[in-house]
C-alpha cells in the first residue's frame, strides 16, 4: 500500500498542503490506499495543442516503452494513477456494502459537519486544483466557475437546506409525524470525463448515508484524483467515517460498468454521459432491480422577447461557445422575437468575433480545442443546406486564431433559422451539438408566438435548462407555469452560472431519463420514509373505527 507523493495519511489533519510536482495515485478501497502494477496516466493539454512537436513524439514512445521514471519526467505527464483489476473492483464494492450498516448509525449532523469540512478542504486546494485542470484543457474562467458550484454546495447555509430535506418532524396533537430520508445503500458513480469537478457533486450522495465507489476516468485522472485523494478522503478519514464508505478506482469502463451491473450489492449507478448509453443503462438497471441516476447529453434553449435587455440577452447566449460549446448545459439554440432579431444577431456577430482561442494555461480564452470537428462541418453544412443564413464563423481555426483547414479550434459560429418549421428539420436545432455552434430561430409573428415558443421548447426530447429573457410580467409568468422542460429554467440570468440554493444536476426527457428532474444527489438516491409515533396513548379500535379527537 502505498500514498501518493507528498501526502500525509494523518487523520487528524483534514487539509494536506498542496502539492506541485509528478503524483502518482493508488487505488483507494475499505480505507486503504491500494496499488498495482498497471499504471495510467494524466496528460496535459499541450500533448493536443502540439500534436506534431518533438515532446509529444517522444511521449508517445514512452507510453510504449518507457520506465515510469521517465513518463514522470516528461513535461506533457501530469500524474500516473494504480489501475483496478476485476478482483479490486470486486473488493470495492465488498468494501461499500459492509459499510453500509454502520453509515446508516451514522446520526445525519455527523454526516453534515463531515461534508461541510469539504468547504474548507476545497479552499485550501482550489489554486492548485485550478492549475491542473487548465493544464488539463480547461479554460480558466470556466475552472473558476466550476468552483463556485462545488463551493456553493458544501457551504453551510446550503447544507442547512439539505438537513430540511433529509428529515423533517411535524407535531400532530395526537403524533409526532417524522419524513426521512433513507438511503439507497451502495451507489456507483461514473462521473463526467470533461467536467471533473461536476462528478464531486456525485460524492454528495454520501449526505444521505450513501456508500460510494467512484470510478476515475482517464482523460481526468490528475484533477479528479487530486480532488479525491486531497480533499474528499483526507476529510473523511479525520471525521473518522466508516471504512468502505468511500471508495476510488480508475478501470476499464465496460468491465467496471458490467461488473456494477452484475452485482447484487450495488443498489445504484449515478451516470453521467451520452443519451444514448445512459438511457440503455437505465433499461439494463431496471432489469436488474436497480436505480439509474442519469445525467445525460442537453440541447437548451434560450427564448429572447421584443422587451429584452438585448445586451445582457446577447452575454448570456454567448456562453454557448464556452468550452467551445462542449458541455451539455450551455445553450445550444435561441429563440428571438422577430421584432428584436436582426438587433440581437448583430450583438451575437460583433460578440462572437471578440472570442479568440488560447493555451488555456496561459490565457483567459473560454475556447477549447474542438474533438468533434468533421461533425461540425457535416452539422453545419446540413443547416445551411436546408435554407439556414451563416451569420458568422464556420472556419476551423489554429491556436493563434488564423485560418487552418487541420486547426484544433473552430470560430465561433452563429446561423439564423427562419420559422419553427425549418428549424424543427435542422439537427442543429433539434439534436444536441457538441461544438461551437448557436442556431438563432427567427419565428413568424403574431398573437400567438409565446405559446408556438413555450411548445417548442416543450417538444424537446432533451431537458437540461430553458432560459428566457423578457420584461413583461406576465410573460415570464407564462414562461415560468408553463414550460414543463427541463430540470432548471433561468430567467434574466446567467445560462450556465450557479444561484444558491440551485441543484447543481439534473434534467428530463433524454437529459435525466424515465424519472429525470432538478437533482439534488443525496435527495435522489435516497427514498422517502414516513414514520409515525404516536404521542397520546388511544385504543387502537377507537383510533380505527371511531372520532379519536385530533385524528
Amino acid at each position: 500500500m502505498t500514498t501518493p507523493a507528498g501526502d500525509t495519511d494523518d487523520r487528524t489533519d483534514h487539509v494536506t498542503r498542496p502539492q506541485t510536482a509528478v503524483r502518482h495515485f493508488p487505488l483507494y478501497i475499505g480505507g486503504d490506499r491500494v496499488d498495482t502494477e498497471e499504471r495510467a496516466y494524466g496528460m496535459s493539454v499541450r500533448a493536443v495543442l502540439d500534436p506534431s512537436g518533438p515532446e509529444t513524439a517522444t511521449l508517445f514512445r514512452l507510453l510504449r516503452e518507457g520506465s515510469e521514471e521517465e513518463l514522470h519526467a516528461h513535461p506533457h505527464v501530469l500524474c500516473s494513477v494504480a489501475l483496478a483489476t476485476p478482483e479490486l473492483g470486486q473488493a470495492a464494492l465488498r468494501a461499500a456494502a459492509g459499510a453500509v450498516p454502520r453509515l446508516r448509525a451514522v446520526p445525519l449532523e455527523e454526516r453534515l459537519s463531515c461534508i461541510q469540512d469539504l468547504y474548507e478542504g476545497f479552499r485550501a486546494h482550489r489554486a492548485e486544483l485550478a492549475r491542473i485542470l487548465r493544464m488539463e484543457g480547461c479554460p480558466g474562467r470556466l475552472v473558476e466557475a466550476q468552483f463556485e458550484v462545488i463551493l456553493d454546495l458544501v457551504r453551510a447555509e446550503s447544507l442547512d437546506q439539505a438537513r430540511s430535506l433529509l428529515r423533517q418532524e411535524i407535531a400532530t396533537a395526537r403524533h409526532t409525524i417524522v419524513l426521512q430520508r433513507q438511503p439507497d445503500g451502495v451507489v456507483c458513480v461514473d462521473p463526467p470525463a470533461n467536467a471533473p469537478l461536476f462528478g464531486l457533486i456525485a460524492s454528495l450522495v454520501l449526505l444521505a448515508g450513501n456508500a460510494v465507489v467512484v470510478r476515475v476516468p482517464r482523460s481526468c485522472a490528475t484533477s479528479l484524483s487530486y480532488a479525491l485523494h486531497n480533499v474528499i478522503i483526507p476529510v473523511l478519514e479525520s471525521r473518522d467515517v466508516p471504512a468502505g464508505a468511500f471508495n476510488v478506482l480508475c478501470a476499464d469502463y465496460e468491465v467496471t460498468m458490467q461488473q456494477w451491473l452484475d452485482s447484487p450489492l450495488v443498489n445504484t449507478i449515478y451516470y453521467f454521459g451520452s443519451s444514448e448509453h445512459g438511457l440503455a443503462l437505465e433499461r439494463r438497471c431496471v432489469e436488474r432491480g436497480k436505480k439509474a441516476i442519469l445525467e445525460l447529453s442537453g440541447n437548451d434553449g434560450v427564448l429572447v422577447w421584443r422587451d429584452a435587455d438585448l445586451d445582457y440577452a446577447a452575454a448570456a447566449l454567448i456562453e454557448a461557445f464556452y468550452a467551445s460549446g462542449q458541455t451539455c448545459f450551455s445553450p445550444k439554440y435561441a429563440i428571438v422575437h422577430p421584432a428584436v432579431a436582426d438587433e440581437l444577431l448583430d450583438r451575437l456577430r460583433a460578440a462572437a468575433s471578440e472570442l479568440r482561442p488560447g493555451d488555456p494555461e496561459l490565457s483567459d480564452t473560454v475556447l477549447s480545442p474542438v474533438l468533434r470537428a468533421t461533425a461540425f462541418h457535416r452539422c453545419l453544412t446540413e443547416a445551411l443546406d436546408a435554407g439556414a443564413t451563416m451569420i458568422c464563423g464556420g472556419r476551423q481555426v489554429d491556436l493563434a486564431g488564423e485560418p487552418d483547414p487541420h486547426g484544433l479550434f473552430i470560430e465561433p459560429t452563429v446561423i439564423r433559422v427562419d420559422g419553427f418549421e425549418l428549424a424543427d428539420t435542422i439537427a442543429a436545432v433539434r439534436a444536441e451539438t457538441f461544438f461551437p455552434l448557436l442556431p438563432v430561430v427567427v419565428p413568424e409573428d403574431g398573437p400567438d408566438l409565446l405559446d408556438r415558443g413555450i411548445d417548442f421548447l416543450n417538444r424537446n426530447v432533451y431537458g437540461l435548462r430553458n432560459s428566457l429573457w423578457a420584461e413583461d410580467p406576465m410573460v415570464i409568468e407564462r414562461f415560468t407555469n408553463a414550460v414543463s422542460n427541463g430540470g432548471l429554467l433561468k430567467v434574466n440570468d446567467t445560462h450556465m452560472g450557479h444561484a444558491p440554493h440551485l441543484p447543481g444536476l439534473g434534467g428530463t426527457g433524454h437529459s435525466g431519463g424515465t424519472h429525470g428532474e432538478a437533482a439534488y444527489p443525496f435527495l435522489r438516491a435516497s427514498r422517502l420514509q414516513a414514520v409515525a409515533i404516536a404521542t397520546t396513548r388511544v385504543h387502537p379500535r377507537e383510533a380505527v373505527l371511531g372520532t379519536a379527537a385530533g385524528r
